[in-house]
């Protein structure tokens, strides 16, 4: 497909070979040195059947298509404690996932990571901890996802932690 409208900002010192060699070298020290690995588990839109008032979907009744490993850049925020109305029973619930992934990543692999979908991430070597998507970070058109103002190539995905009996997936 040819570009209708191309990018030539900075094109004096910053072209399109420059954008993907740098893509390519961080791809390379993400992969390759730091290797965090995750599985995304997408929920199937298609198949999964949804109530037809309210759109929402029965306890059981979510599809999913065949797991997906990907690599990303990992943050995990620490627990929360906190209590509820009144502070009588407390209960401490582990923090957020923020994943940053490349773009162009995603596209080879050929997978979307939406809102609802769920992530596993290997917390020890012996349990992977699910999360679920509450922002895909699908919108990039922000100076920090654009490399040197040229162009987006990466998203940060944010995911809420999954509670044990909520994500039955596998």
């Amino acid at each position: 497909m040819e570009n209708k409208l191309p990018i030539t900002r900075l094109s004096k010192f910053f072209s399109h070979e420059d954008f993907d060699l740098h893509i390519k070298i961080g791809e390379e020290y993400l992969h390759g040195d730091i290797n965090m690995k995750l599985v995304l588990y997408q929920v199937d839109r298609e198949r999964t059947d949804t109530d037809e008032v309210y759109a929402e979907v029965g306890k059981d009744d979510t599809k999913f298509l065949p797991p997906v490993e990907f690599n990303a850049l990992v943050k995990i925020d620490e627990p929360k404690n906190a209590s509820y109305q009144g502070g009588v029973v407390r209960y401490n619930e582990p923090g957020n996932l923020t994943i940053s992934v490349y773009i162009n990543h995603l596209k080879e692999l050929g997978v979307d990571i939406r809102y609802g979908d769920y992530i596993g991430y290997a917390d020890t070597e012996d349990r992977l901890r699910f999360y679920t998507v509450v922002n895909d970070g699908k919108v990039t058109s922000d100076n920090k996802h654009k490399m040197f103002g040229y162009k987006p190539h990466y998203r940060t995905i944010i995911c809420s932690p999954a509670q044990e009996t909520e994500f039955r997936g596998i």
